[in-house]
């Protein structure tokens, strides 16, 4: 992404310090590692303001927040000697810009010389960033980030670690969908499909091109637009017209929510629709009104998954409002990842980003978390709007996906 502001201004530091009450405190001053310090320091860049804004403030910024008031609520983090230190935050506003946000973490590294840093919002911004955290020894816990060279990234920078997939395993979980709607007769061959010019989208759209055709299908309509864009009315218009039943949309939040509200105004309503991020959102009812059901996206929730459940309804509680329905628990397992690595083996970066290599982990996503190769692949691929809520589906169900339901209904 091109750097919106070119004058040398400084990033805007956001500084907030958790405090934990002066009885844990002082019960965590009888070790001798806490008698060293008074606190652990963690810093990160994020989209405050900015077209990532939007996208950052619901998936990323309000789990950080969650984690560490949880965990200074406690005392601060645990410590192999059984002490515990509060976290102090230092936050920055990377404005939504990739050469900010690369400022802000060298700036956290070399500056501020956090103990750790968490990753941005944006499979861009975290691969801007990738270098950076490895150059420094950082363990970088990209939990907002989707590509398909993650593999290749990890031999690159072996503390890298990654939490959402790539785009083949989100293809190809929803190619197997279309192709069972397909040979059930209840869309065509056809598909019109557009992408956002940054690291998801031409991620994304160059891995769905070759699933797309192997699988037999038609791409009618192939067009990529620039992240600046808001005016959806002609893509709409030329998808329409494409006759393709399957319109797909690899987007961030406030494409997703323009191309919502421009496909009701031209009664645009394919039996499948499915949009990038945003879609997930619990604030997209309220944009796609009542005939939200059948819209698809990018992950999705096993409802019957009480360990989620219970990380919703404390997220609801805490931070006012629900996470969103995709990368939110991803996000909040890796935090509790980080801290459970940084109370087996201390403060020494190397140490915990070989824990969090080898270990498994007690997280909202199950007892037994840990990733393979650096990655976490026990995650869902394709979620759909069904009675209210955004659950995961498959081509039948099972393994905790609902049945996918199509055709969508029309909007209202």
């Amino acid at each position: 992404m091109k750097n919106a502001f070119s004058c040398a201004a400084s990033v805007a530091r956001h500084f907030t310090t958790y405090a934990v009450t002066s009885l844990a405190i002082a019960a965590s001053v009888t070790s001798v590692s806490a008698q060293d310090r008074d606190k652990i320091s963690i810093g990160y860049a994020i989209s405050k303001s900015g077209p990532n804004a939007g996208g950052a403030d619901m998936t990323v910024t309000p789990n950080y927040e969650l984690w560490i008031k949880e965990v200074n609520q406690a005392g601060g983090l645990k410590l192999p000697d059984g002490s515990r230190l509060p976290i102090e935050a230092i936050a920055y506003d990377d404005r939504s810009s990739a050469e900010e946000v690369v400022r802000a973490v060298e700036r956290l590294a070399t500056q501020d010389k956090v103990d750790f840093i968490l990753p941005p919002w944006g499979t861009g911004f975290n691969l801007a960033v990738a270098p950076l955290m490895a150059k420094f020894g950082y363990p970088h816990l990209a939990g907002a980030a989707v590509t398909d060279k993650a593999p290749d990234f990890v031999k690159r920078w072996d503390t890298s670690f990654w939490f959402m997939g790539g785009s083949a395993d989100y293809v190809s979980a929803f190619t197997k969908i279309l192709v069972a709607e397909r040979d059930a007769g209840r869309i065509n061959n056809k598909i019109a499909m557009v992408s956002v010019a940054d690291g998801f989208g031409i991620d994304l759209v160059k891995a769905a091109r070759p699933s797309f055709k192997a699988a037999g299908f038609e791409i009618a309509y192939d067009k990529t637009f620039p992240p600046q864009t808001s005016d959806f009315a002609t893509i709409v218009s030329e998808a329409s017209n494409s006759q393709a039943d399957t319109f797909v949309a690899f987007t961030y939040p406030p494409h997703t929510f323009a191309l919502t509200k421009q496909s009701k105004i031209a009664s645009f309503n394919p039996p499948v629709q499915y949009l990038g991020v945003g879609a997930g959102f619990p604030v997209y009812p309220g944009i796609a009104g009542s005939s939200v059901d059948g819209v698809m996206s990018l992950g999705g929730i096993d409802p019957n998954n009480e360990l989620n459940t219970a990380y919703r309804e404390k997220h609801t509680e805490i931070v006012g409002r629900a996470p969103d329905y995709w990368g939110s628990v991803l996000i909040y397992a890796s935090l509790q990842m980080l801290g459970q690595a940084i109370e087996r083996v201390g403060l020494d970066k190397a140490a915990v980003a070989k824990e969090l290599s080898t270990g498994t982990f007690a997280t909202v996503l199950g007892d037994e978390t840990r990733l393979e190769d650096n990655q976490l692949r026990a995650i869902n691929w394709v979620g759909q709007w069904q009675n209210g809520q955004f659950v995961a589906v498959s081509p039948a169900g099972g393994s905790g996906t609902a049945a996918v339901k199509l055709p969508k209904p029309d909007w209202e």
